[in-house]
């Protein structure tokens, strides 16, 4: 363990880009848990990542603008598809997600299939590269997430209906997989509002946040500290916050409920 691992040019963009990806995902992973369709972020981030594999396979300059619009038209694509077999089969709706996550898991194996840094690449979409984000990177995740809150906030999302919301969720995702992989976008949407679903309204929200914020926190620092993969140890430094988190407010809302009794 070396303390001076806890390098703050390395650490503080990174831990500014886990804020940005928290800001929209905490909202919309709330929403996802309403509608029952918790996959969907896998199978959004999958798709997004096919696109960047896509691209990068017809020969597209790495993390160039043209790459970035191969992920969001595959996203929006995904995003499309989602609406219509949600209006024609809403009741095999969560095993549809599940059949486009795999398709695109296996397409993005097949296109790097013949790569010879492939691994790298899956790895890298997997779990991201969060200690390496740069002030573009930043910059481009920002707009986007100022866009998609505001949209959210003035209800322009729920009037596109289901196509709004898979849209956004798809901007959301795209954003965000190429900066910390597909396992902390599901962490980041799913953990911080599973842990607060005992909660409602704008303190669910708050206390979510602060969830994923800690999570975010300690876990670039273990990272750091202990030399491990910044994305892996993330993931469950979130997990055990938001247990904590639920052990601690737990024992309160038995306390006021028996009051009220």
């Amino acid at each position: 363990m070396s303390w001076s691992a806890l390098d703050a040019g390395i650490l503080g963009p990174a831990l500014i880009a886990g804020l940005l990806v928290l800001a929209t995902h905490v909202p919309l992973g709330m929403q996802v848990l309403d509608r029952g369709i918790v996959f969907i972020d896998l199978a959004i981030a999958q798709i997004a990542g096919l696109g960047v594999i896509a691209g990068d396979a017809v020969g597209l300059p790495e993390g160039g603008v043209a790459v970035q619009a191969a992920a969001v038209t595959a996203a929006l694509l995904g995003a499309w598809l989602l609406t219509w077999t949600e209006r024609r089969a809403p009741q095999q709706q969560e095993a549809l997600i599940g059949v486009m996550f795999i398709l695109a898991a296996c397409a993005g194996i097949l296109l790097l299939a013949s790569n010879p840094h492939g691994g790298e690449h899956l790895k890298d979409l997997l779990v991201g590269q969060i200690l390496w984000v740069n002030r573009t990177q930043l910059l481009w995740l920002g707009g986007i997430s100022v866009v998609l809150l505001l949209a959210m906030r003035l209800g322009w999302i729920e009037r596109l209906g289901r196509f709004g919301f898979y849209a956004a969720f798809a901007l959301a995702v795209t954003a965000s997989v190429q900066l910390v992989g597909v396992y902390l976008v599901f962490s980041s949407l799913i953990i911080p509002a599973l842990g607060t679903r005992a909660h409602g309204g704008a303190r669910r929200l708050r206390i979510a946040y602060a969830v994923g914020a800690l999570g975010y926190a300690l876990g670039l620092a273990l990272s750091a500290l202990f030399d491990l993969p910044s994305g892996a140890v993330i993931v469950w430094t979130l997990a055990a916050c938001a247990f904590a988190g639920a052990l601690l407010i737990r024992p309160r809302l038995e306390r006021a409920t028996t009051r009220s009794a």
